[in-house]
């Protein structure tokens, strides 16, 4: 049940026999020439919608915004920072929690948001309540190797052409042509450069290594539609079956 369709009432009514709540997070940001700019918070909304008849919980509006500092080259990118997001995680948690919710489950669509859900898990934990951080892309590369990918490539190309085939600009695709630091530190995935077969984090703007805006071993012209689908219930099926199991965790 998504709360921007109910009304105060239905939400008075949940609070008294409930405590659980989904709250979908993810960013606007540059996912490839191929991807809109939304993927990374039409993606967790899409799983909400397929869990929702079987859960029947509460779900917050999904937030669009995350922390895409490094993407920010990219034209419509918009970024709120790590503080911007734990500002906004903070307030929507604590008026949640006034409401009574104490099972928090934020399942995200962007892995720079993860440091932030994290520290306000923590922080919840202070308080007496549990949160956890499903980040859909890593479990899905868990329960199948083969839909394991990068950013923007074919793991969320599959994915949002099964959402929606309009998301998806073939038309505008650009390779993946990496750009080395140097001749003797060779691009190695995602910030990493490669020193004597070590891969060490250089962080620094996608572009600089990246000019198409996507990176990974799995190339969007590998993604269909049918991998989107098969990929997306696999991991509603996983989210299901663990929120169920999570809601019952007794409280610190």
């Amino acid at each position: 049940m998504f709360l921007e369709e109910m009304s105060w009432k239905q939400a008075e009514e949940y609070f008294k026999t409930r405590d659980l709540v989904i709250i979908p997070v993810g960013s606007t940001e540059n996912h490839g020439a191929q991807l809109a700019l939304g993927t990374d918070f039409l993606i967790p909304r899409n799983l909400c919608e397929r869990m929702d008849s079987r859960l029947n919980c509460l779900v917050a509006p999904t937030i669009p915004y995350g922390v895409a500092d490094q993407h920010t080259h990219f034209p419509g990118t918009i970024t709120i920072g790590y503080d911007g997001l734990y500002d906004l995680i903070a307030r929507i948690s604590d008026q949640l929690y006034g409401h009574g919710i104490r099972h928090f489950v934020f399942l995200n669509g962007h892995g720079g948001n993860t440091p932030v859900l994290q520290r306000i898990c923590m922080e919840l934990d202070e308080r007496g309540a549990v949160g956890c951080v499903l980040d859909w892309w890593s479990l899905a590369g868990e329960l199948n190797p083969a839909w394991k990918g990068g950013h923007g490539g074919g793991e969320e190309t599959a994915a949002m052409m099964a959402i929606d085939p309009k998301y998806v600009h073939m038309d505008c695709f650009l390779p993946f042509e990496p750009k080395h630091l140097t001749d003797s530190l060779p691009y190695a995935g995602a910030v990493n450069v490669s020193f004597r077969s070590i891969s060490i984090p250089v962080p620094r703007h996608v572009d600089r290594y990246c000019e198409s805006g996507w990176y990974g071993p799995d190339s969007p012209r590998s993604a269909t539609r049918e991998w989107g689908e098969e990929m997306l219930t696999a991991v509603a099926d996983f989210f299901v079956d663990f929120i169920r199991e999570f809601e019952k965790a007794p409280l610190p």
